[in-house]
């Protein structure tokens, strides 16, 4: 990675990094939030959390939509299938099923197995958080949205504790807004402990090394979780059926697009396909997934800003893929769902305008976390095998990573190697505010996301979350963010519709 660090991009845009992100929309397992539930957040558990995942969904998949229990219609947020995909997809799919695999909707009953990825679109179109439930409402009287501005800090009355504003900075000028009932902080797993550490709510020992008065003392930053994956595991094909930037931005296809949003243009991303297994059980059909493979039609060759996006070091990007950049490729991701390994959130310093420190600690759990991504890469390399991809004659790109190479490529130690050398998030942090109740010494954030210590402040984002689901974040917070809304209503007395 350039500079041995991590890309951790957020979305500073109104819709956050839903409008950036890849638009896979996957809820998770039922155990995720029946593990939530038990350890003391009532009304967090898979029966009671499905009615706010179908809540925002539109699901426009004909055969999926037929099953009312786990989907609905009436949502904000469209899902669908892209109208455009490289036939390496359903080669994915039918490797899947040579190994014992099954196609499945991981949206519904069982989670494990093959699936093309349902993705938060709309005819070709991205649907974001903004697009699906801000501008409907655009012209709502008591809505206001202040871009280019930045949380300074949240107002607190040191004496009563309770939250009574926010102070910011826009165009070079400083403004107080104040709260009459609350104010909800949604900053996401990375600001919100920043912007509550910066207010006077966090470790006292750390906000003391930072000039800051605590307010309350609470373990703000602890506990980040992410998902992550080795990156770079490519194999070349014979054929032109993978996705080439050249082959895809051509005149013809950018008429199309802009014409009907169709062709290449309207593919959500280069990921095409998913697949979900438990590494614990795995000849259980209804098991708890501890691994994910993302399927991508592409590699990091097949798009030049792929280096860039993932901060790949131009030495060993040229040394290792330089000789196949004119290949067909695919590549998987062997991500690792339910890490053991934690990173925290610090503080640089209490001026809000400086990044707060990001350590991810990434396999700081070795035993476990280092051989699921393993088994996801033997997996990988077991499909590539099957007649489905030998149709076009699949190859394990054999270049090995320079400061791998002495172990031999293709042993579990060069891919225990690999792993820490090109090591990409797959952009799902979360769970720096941890909810639980109070008997949590961990926690921050009650079952009703209220800051402990603190009347009047509620936080609603992925860093309320106790731990990382085996979804990708952006179905789960809007979950989150619906079941919030009833919560905040509840306590306010406000009728429910």
């Amino acid at each position: 990675m350039r500079a041995g660090r991590c890309a951790w991009p957020r979305g500073r845009v109104v819709g956050g990094s839903s409008v950036l992100h890849s638009m896979m929309h996957t809820r998770g397992n039922w155990r995720d939030y029946d593990r939530w539930a038990g350890n003391g957040n009532p009304g967090w558990d898979y029966k009671s959390v499905l009615r706010y995942f179908k809540k925002s969904e539109n699901m426009q998949i004909p055969k999926l939509a037929k099953n009312k229990k786990f989907h609905s219609t009436s949502g904000e947020m469209t899902l669908q299938y892209p109208s455009w995909r490289t036939p390496l997809s359903k080669a994915f799919l039918q490797a899947g099923i040579e190994t014992g695999g099954k196609v499945i909707d991981y949206n519904a009953e069982n989670q494990i197995g093959y699936s093309i990825i349902q993705f938060t679109m709309n005819n070709g179109t991205r649907m974001s958080a903004n697009r699906a439930f801000l501008y409907p409402i655009r012209d709502r009287k008591n809505l206001h949205i202040a871009k280019n501005a930045l949380v300074t800090r949240i107002l607190i009355d040191p004496w009563t504790k309770r939250a009574y504003g926010v102070k910011f900075n826009k165009d070079g000028k400083k403004y107080v807004i104040s709260a009459r009932r609350e104010v909800i902080l949604s900053a996401g797993a990375i600001n919100s402990p920043q912007i509550l550490m910066i207010s006077g709510i966090g470790p006292k020992e750390h906000l003391t090394e930072n000039n800051i008065t605590t307010i309350v003392d609470l373990p703000v930053g602890y506990n980040l979780q992410d998902h992550w994956a080795l990156g770079g595991l490519t194999f070349t094909i014979n054929s032109t059926d993978s996705i080439r930037s050249e082959r895809v931005a051509t005149l013809e296809n950018i008429i199309e697009y802009f014409s009907y949003h169709t062709g290449p243009l309207s593919a959500p991303s280069g990921t095409e396909a998913i697949a979900f297994f438990d590494t614990k059980n795995p000849h259980s059909d209804d098991g708890y997934p501890d691994l994910e493979l993302l399927f991508v039609a592409g590699s990091l060759v097949s798009q030049p800003t792929y280096k860039e996006a993932f901060s790949i070091d131009n030495n060993v990007y040229d040394k290792v893929y330089g000789p196949i950049k004119n290949k067909d490729t695919w590549m998987v991701f062997p991500m690792l769902l339910l890490p053991e390994s934690k990173g925290r959130i610090k503080l640089k310093n209490k001026n809000p305008h400086h990044k707060p420190l990001i350590y991810a600690n990434y396999f700081s759990d070795e035993g476990h976390d280092q051989k699921v991504i393993l088994k996801g890469i033997r997996k990988a390399i077991e499909l590539s095998k099957t007649k489905a991809f030998q149709k076009y004659n699949s190859k394990l790109h054999d270049i090995p990573l320079p400061n791998c190479a002495r172990h031999g490529f293709n042993s579990d130690k060069y891919w225990y190697c690999a792993m820490k050398t090109i090591t990409n998030t797959i952009y799902h942090h979360c769970c720096t505010n941890k909810m639980g109740p109070n008997k949590d010494p961990e926690a921050v954030v009650d079952p009703r996301l209220r800051v402990y210590g603190i009347q009047g402040l509620r936080v609603v984002d992925a860093s309320i979350m106790p731990h990382v689901p085996a979804a990708h974040t952006n179905a789960p917070t809007m979950m989150i963010s619906e079941k919030a809304a009833d919560m905040i209503k509840e306590d306010w007395g406000i009728p429910i519709y």
